[in-house]
């Protein structure tokens, strides 16, 4: 089993924030409105964090295989908004040798951390 997650990326567009609304049925305009979301304290429109926190779980199941997903457990911190233009990767690596704990993140292309935590994954 490798001790890293292949890293997936992500363009985030407001044609991708807008589909992903669309798939979740979360409008708030926060997401979907730019003249409401630049009067917010976030100054402009945020992607879903679960859009960026999907991509965990791509590169779990792009490196682990779909099984290892049934079964795993994510506990994480948002740590900073991913807003349109922005390129994100999600990525992992085994915290300790053999267990199944795996430190997670989710970081922009100028390497800010948007997303930290920690994945269980069972062996299988």
């Amino acid at each position: 089993m490798p001790d890293t997650l292949k890293p997936l990326r992500l363009a985030v567009s407001a044609d991708a924030i807008k589909a992903y609304a669309g798939i979740t049925g979360d409008f708030n305009p926060i997401h979907v409105d730019p003249e409401f979301a630049a009067k917010t304290p976030m100054g402009g429109v945020i992607a879903h964090g679960t859009m960026s926190l999907n991509l965990v779980w791509q590169a779990i199941a792009h490196t682990l295989g779909e099984a290892a997903v049934r079964g795993a457990t994510i506990d994480v911190k948002f740590v900073r908004p991913v807003r349109p233009g922005d390129t994100v990767e999600a990525g992992g690596k085994r915290a300790g040798a053999g267990g199944d704990a795996w430190d997670v993140w989710v970081r922009t292309a100028a390497g800010e951390t948007v997303i930290t935590g920690t994945a269980s994954i069972p062996a299988r």
